[in-house]
């Protein structure tokens, strides 16, 4: 096997493209990598290039990563809050030949892909449907998915990604309620775990292409954070079925087993929120 030679830890204010691409090894070959200083959406400026033609559109999967992102977004529209350095912000692009309908279980995949990933590193997470990591009971990591056809009617899946790695007090505060924040010995080099999730995420991009999300059903449900639970399905704040959480099914869905049923009852994802029942 043919040396690698890989350039020492960069500064904690800085990421190195070319780190991230040695660390993410043959996995992730064919895709690009980009870092950026500052942007408002890594989401928004990949979702830009895909509806470019020309010299400005996509033509390979592309990981952009910020130093700092203004106008971060999670699910339906809500802002993400972070601040300077506070957290890992990335988004990559990828093409799929797949129809849009098979990408329903993308954020399932994506979110057992973050917890393998840290698990290599020594941080265990568990994972709340639909799209959360949470350690210790509280928020890690968020992921936003969004699709787009470009004009030569190719299909990309925009996945965007965030890690929370120090949140001030103050802002978690303005969140309203307690974050978790990544151990420092997992975000001692940044390039480095970069590299792993651009692996991890090449490697299960390509599997999902293939098997769907029924390779991912079994590894999301031993992760599940609120495996045989009481919990609440929110719309609005509106309290729409409550019950015990079974894990999901092969489409993604919630299996939920509410009094008086003897079957359980399947929750799409949609803009609807999870929360464990008190008491």
């Amino acid at each position: 096997m043919t040396a690698q030679f890989i350039a020492p830890i960069s500064p904690a204010s800085q990421l190195s493209a070319a780190r991230i691409a040695a660390f993410a090894g043959h996995h992730a070959e064919q895709c690009l990598i980009e870092v950026v200083a500052e942007t408002g959406s890594t989401n928004a400026d990949l979702l830009a290039r895909v509806a470019a033609s020309g010299k400005d559109a996509l033509r390979a999967p592309t990981l952009l990563v910020a130093l700092t992102q203004t106008a971060g977004r999670g699910r339906a529209g809500r802002a993400w809050l972070t601040a300077p350095a506070a957290a890992l912000t990335f988004s990559l692009a990828w093409p799929f030949a797949s129809p849009l309908q098979a990408l329903v279980g993308l954020p399932l995949a994506v979110g057992v892909t973050i917890a393998e990933t840290l698990a290599d590193f020594g941080v265990e997470v568990q994972l709340k449907w639909p799209n959360d990591v949470l350690q210790g009971g509280r928020k890690l990591a968020g992921i936003l998915i969004e699709t787009a056809t470009a004009p030569d009617q190719q299909l990309w899946a925009v996945i965007g990604i965030g890690i929370n790695l120090s949140i001030p007090e103050k802002l978690q505060e303005q969140i309203g309620r307690r974050t978790a924040n990544l151990p420092a010995a997992a975000a001692q080099d940044r390039d480095l775990l970069l590299g792993a999730l651009l692996s991890g995420l090449a490697q299960n991009m390509w599997q999902f292409e293939s098997e769907g999300l029924p390779a991912f059903v079994e590894r999301w449900n031993r992760l599940h954070a609120f495996a045989g639970q009481q919990v609440a399905i929110l719309d609005q704040g509106k309290t729409l079925h409550e019950g015990k959480a079974l894990g999901i099914d092969q489409i993604g869905r919630l299996l939920l087993q509410t009094d008086g049923s003897s079957n359980p009852i399947a929750i799409m994802a949609g803009d609807i929120s999870l929360r464990p029942k008190e008491g």
